[in-house]
C-alpha cells in the first residue's frame, strides 16, 4: 500500500502544469502552421501569384479571363522580384562602398590588414557584402576567375580581390588600389541615379499608356456599352482581348528592357 501511495505521489508530482498542456495542445496546430508557412516558401512567388489570380478571375469571369490573369500576374510577380534584387543589389553596393572607405582610411592610418578588414565589415550596413568583402581581401585566390556573368557587386569585390593578390605579390599600397575602387563604385552610383532620373518620365508616360485600355473599359461601361461583356462572351472580343493582352505586355516588356539597357 505504501509503495503505491508514493507512486501515486511522484506521479502527481510529476503531472504537467495548466500552462505545459496548453503547450502542449497548440503544438500540433505550431507543427501544421511550420508546415504551411514551409510549403508557401517552396512555392516559387511567380506560380502562387499566378494561381491565385487565376482562381479568382475564374470564379468572377470566364477561363480566358482566368487563363489570361493568371499570365499576367506572374509576369508582375517576376517584374516585383527583378526590382526587388535590383534593389537588394544597390543597397549592397552602397554599402561595399563604405566599407571600402573604412577599409583604405584604416590602412592609410598603419593598421595591419586584418585589423582594417574587421573595422571594414564592422562598418558594413549589409553582411552579406561584409563577410564578401572579408573573403576577397584574406582569400583572394579564391576569386581569381570573375565569372562573365557576375553583377557589379562581383565584379567590384574581384577587383579588390585582384588588389590584394597584387599587394601580396609586389608589396604595391593596397590602400590606394581600394580607394580607386571605391571612387569607381561611387562615379558609378551617381551615373546610375542620373540615369534613373532621366527615364522616370518615359516609365511614368509608358505607365499612363498601360492604364488607358483599362480606362476605356470603365468609360464605355460607364455609358452602358458594356465592352467587358463583348470581350468575354463573343469570339471576336475574345480575339481582341488576347490580342490586346499580348500588346500590353509585349509594350510594358519593351519599355522596360529599354530603361534596363539604358541604366547599365
Amino acid at each position: 500500500m505504501s509503495g503505491g501511495l508514493l507512486l501515486l505521489a511522484a506521479a502527481l508530482l510529476a503531472w504537467p502544469g495548466p500552462a505545459a498542456l496548453r503547450r502542449e495542445r497548440r503544438r500540433p496546430a505550431t507543427r501544421w502552421a511550420d508546415a504551411g508557412a514551409r510549403l508557401l516558401a517552396a512555392v516559387p512567388l511567380p506560380a502562387a501569384a499566378a494561381a491565385a489570380a487565376a482562381a479568382v478571375a475564374g470564379l468572377a469571369s470566364t477561363p480566358l479571363v482566368a487563363v489570361l490573369a493568371g499570365g499576367c500576374a506572374a509576369l508582375a510577380a517576376r517584374a516585383g522580384l527583378r526590382r526587388r534584387a535590383g534593389v537588394r543589389q544597390e543597397a549592397g553596393l552602397a554599402a561595399l562602398v563604405e566599407a571600402l572607405a573604412a577599409l583604405a582610411a584604416e590602412l592609410r592610418s598603419g593598421r595591419s590588414l586584418d585589423e582594417a578588414t574587421r573595422t571594414a565589415v564592422a562598418a558594413c550596413a549589409d553582411d552579406g557584402s561584409g563577410r564578401a568583402l572579408a573573403r576577397a581581401v584574406r582569400a583572394p585566390e579564391d576569386g581569381a576567375g570573375r565569372p562573365p556573368d557576375a553583377d557589379e557587386l562581383g565584379c567590384a569585390l574581384a577587383r579588390v580581390a585582384a588588389a590584394a593578390r597584387l599587394s601580396a605579390r609586389t608589396g604595391c599600397s593596397l590602400a590606394a588600389v581600394v580607394g580607386a575602387v571605391e571612387d569607381d563604385l561611387r562615379a558609378r552610383a551617381r551615373q546610375r541615379l542620373e540615369l534613373h532620373s532621366a527615364t522616370a518620365g518615359a516609365q511614368a508616360s509608358a505607365a499612363l499608356l498601360a492604364g488607358l485600355p483599362v480606362l476605356g473599359l470603365l468609360m464605355g461601361g460607364g455609358v452602358g456599352a458594356d465592352p467587358w461583356r463583348v470581350l468575354t462572351t463573343t469570339a471576336t472580343g475574345q480575339v481582341l482581348l488576347v490580342a490586346g493582352v499580348g500588346l500590353e505586355v509585349g509594350g510594358l516588356a519593351w519599355s522596360a528592357r529599354l530603361v534596363r539597357r539604358a541604366v547599365r
